[in-house]
């Protein structure tokens, strides 16, 4: 009986303490939080659905839109009143800075922000239990920010519990492009593709654990190399192909995607391998040469045009989607006609486009020629307006037409399920909670904005 009574407190004990996990921008950045999660489970963290009494906050941020240091600084602020109720209580609550955001600004961020504890770089989370033990034990507040990709990957306890229907997987970190407007290179540090072995293991875990669906995830992930059987180094084509053999995962996915690393094989792919999508996101940036020189692109407009022919010539029904920055520094109204026209030319049915912003310590930040911020909001608008326009032609002849959807979880309205088309497009329908986790055909009733809506149509596919 004392070693039930013991084994029962120590239960309890285990779960005692709460984490609450703020996730900032990128799929990444989704994953990362979920893994940190997971390497704090066995350490007696359960995650909870708000800061009000944790134990522990991690705010796991992003550096690439505008002004993101200061959106952390002000939630750093808001959280100072829940750090003050727990120590009424007798308890401490640790906050943390993880991602992008802690890497760029360092020490900095405990030299501005009274409160913080840790400051913890993407390629160093799995040093977090050493660094709360630390803590526990007296120690100050740390800053932890190095760039060991292959340390922190053999660190990484295995997933723990299901992600869902659709799953995040990083098989990719870091850039070595050095685009002159990001920050990622030296946020996320170089070029680093996880081994072979590594990713179906944790891509079979999930598939186990109930995923129909995986988006591999990499800064730069279609120029993923990594170690295969024997030392050899396999192609992301090659890995696309053992991931749907090994697995069986009806569903795969990727981004973000370079347009220089989509090579005659992983064009093929789109073609060849049936559980790839006809989606992807493709970012260029910009229509103009002149424009794409000075973000060091490292492609032209037409070789990007060249690559969506092959891709569609591949795959007619691919749906392509794309980033933009407008207003970069140096750009004309001519430069900026030229990518009017080459979106004009391409066709997207989904895309993201921005005014450039400075990135300190980017060399983007130093070019002269700086466009006014009147001058690329209107630019803005008139891009948005057009993108818009080929978003609205490309949903609308989906109206009548059968879609296959993966239910991901229950609607916003009782009775209702919400997943996705293979085209990356929400869906929306009336069934039982049951059908979660199932890939069933769907009749589209409605078009929205940016969503369909529809009835159940037809049997679920074989897992």
């Amino acid at each position: 009986m004392a070693h039930l009574a013991n084994s029962s407190r120590r239960c309890r004990q285990a779960l005692s303490k709460r984490l609450f996990i703020k996730t900032y921008g990128c799929q990444m950045n989704v994953y990362d939080s979920r893994r940190m999660a997971d390497l704090l489970a066995p350490h007696g963290f359960a995650p909870v659905e708000g800061p009000e009494g944790a134990d522990l906050v991690i705010l796991n941020t992003c550096h690439i839109r505008e002004k993101a240091a200061e959106k952390v600084y002000s939630d750093i602020g808001r959280l100072r009143a829940h750090q003050r109720a727990k120590a009424d209580s007798g308890g401490r609550m640790v906050l943390a800075v993880a991602g992008c955001v802690a890497q760029g600004e360092g020490a900095e961020i405990l030299a501005r922000a009274k409160g913080v504890d840790l400051v913890v770089g993407p390629q160093t989370y799995h040093r977090l239990p050493e660094a709360l033990a630390r803590l526990a034990r007296g120690g100050g507040p740390a800053v932890l920010a190095d760039f060991p990709a292959e340390e922190k990957f053999d660190a990484l306890p295995a997933p723990a519990g299901a992600q869902g229907p659709a799953a995040f997987l990083t098989v990719q970190e870091g850039c070595d492009r050095f685009c002159t407007f990001c920050v990622v290179p030296y946020t996320r540090g170089p070029e680093y593709s996880r081994p072979v072995a590594a990713i179906l293991d944790e891509a079979r875990a999930l598939v186990a654990g109930g995923a129909r669906e995986l988006t591999l995830l990499g800064q730069n992930v279609n120029a993923w190399s990594g170690e295969g059987p024997g030392g050899r180094r396999w192609g992301f084509a090659r890995l696309l192909f053992a991931l749907a053999e090994a697995t069986g995962v009806p569903r795969l996915r990727y981004t973000t995607s370079h347009p220089l690393a989509m090579d005659a094989e992983l064009i093929a792919a789109h073609r060849d391998l049936p559980a790839l999508l006809p989606w992807l996101h493709l970012p260029v940036q910009a229509g103009s040469d002149r424009v794409l020189g000075a973000m060091n692109r490292q492609h032209s407009a037409d070789e990007y045009r060249r690559t969506v022919a092959a891709l569609r010539e591949a795959r007619p029904d691919i749906a392509l989607s794309s980033d933009f920055i407008v207003g970069f520094p140096g750009e004309s109204a001519e430069d900026f006609e030229a990518t009017l026209a080459l979106v004009r030319e391409i066709g997207f049915a989904e895309a993201f486009a921005f005014k450039y912003s400075r990135r300190p310590g980017t060399p983007a930040a130093a070019l002269a020629g700086q466009v006014r911020e009147e001058e690329k909001a209107e630019r803005l608008a008139r891009l948005q307006e057009l993108l818009a326009a080929q978003r609205d032609a490309f949903l609308a002849p989906m109206l009548g037409r059968t879609v296959s959807v993966l239910f991901e979880k229950p609607g916003r309205h009782p009775g209702q399920l919400s997943g996705r088309s293979p085209h990356f497009v929400p869906v929306h329908a009336e069934g039982p909670a049951s059908l979660v986790g199932a890939i069933r055909e769907v009749t589209v009733e409605g078009v929205d904005t940016r969503s369909l809506a529809g009835r159940l149509a037809g049997k679920a596919e074989a897992a």
